[in-house]
């Protein structure tokens, strides 16, 4: 069902609908592929549409399999803080980095790729891991006169939940779609990840 229009300060966000989060990927959720018919049912309703994009280079600190015996989903400690040793995925380039083919990506006015620093992981649409050093996303759409943001996409409990949480932080007023994400949930992450945007403010919808 195609959503209503929207107010031109809303702003539509898509996180991470990339082949490698989708079934048959390298870092599959499940029933990924599952959201793309609401997100794209959603975009025309919306004056600003953004696509985030994971962009990792191969030898990216984050993959397990550039830590020799790491095992992927377990954890260490980088200068930032704790870190998720994922399996390489969305390498710059490849077919997994791209956006999955059923996705509108013609819709879009920006796309904002993150995760390319080698040293440190980008969950957020607007901040590094570190939670300082910012993508560039927030003055976009200050200059594009957002002032909501209705979040969409993968995963729920990660690049979702760290995005609405930086949002909501700068100032935006937030809705997450459920019915248009889905979840990793790691060891309880998406019961933590709901808790802590309802916590903060977020609207969770669907």
């Amino acid at each position: 069902m195609q959503a209503a229009p929207q107010a031109s300060d809303t702003a539509l966000i898509v996180i991470d609908v990339q082949t490698d989060f989708c079934p048959g990927g390298a870092l599959a959720v499940a029933e990924g592929d599952a959201v793309i018919p609401a997100i794209n049912a959603m975009m025309p309703g919306f004056g600003i549409v953004v696509l985030t994009q994971d962009w990792h280079p191969a030898n990216h600190s984050s993959f397990a399999g550039n830590h020799p015996g790491a095992a992927p989903f377990s954890q260490i400690d980088m200068p930032y803080g704790p870190q998720v040793l994922w399996p390489s995925h969305c390498v710059q380039g490849t077919e997994g980095a791209g956006f999955h083919p059923a996705l509108d990506t013609a819709r879009a006015d920006m796309i904002l790729r993150k995760g390319f620093r080698p040293g440190i992981d980008s969950y957020s649409a607007f901040f590094e891991n570190d939670r300082s050093t910012a993508t560039g996303l927030e003055g976009y759409l200050r200059e594009r006169g957002a002032q909501r943001l209705v979040l969409t996409g993968l995963a729920t409990d990660f690049c979702v939940a760290y995005s609405a949480l930086d949002a909501v932080r700068l100032g935006f007023a937030v809705t997450v779609r459920l019915d248009a994400c889905r979840a990793i949930d790691l060891n309880g992450s998406l019961a933590a990840a709901l808790g802590q945007m309802r916590a903060a403010g977020v609207t969770l919808e669907g």
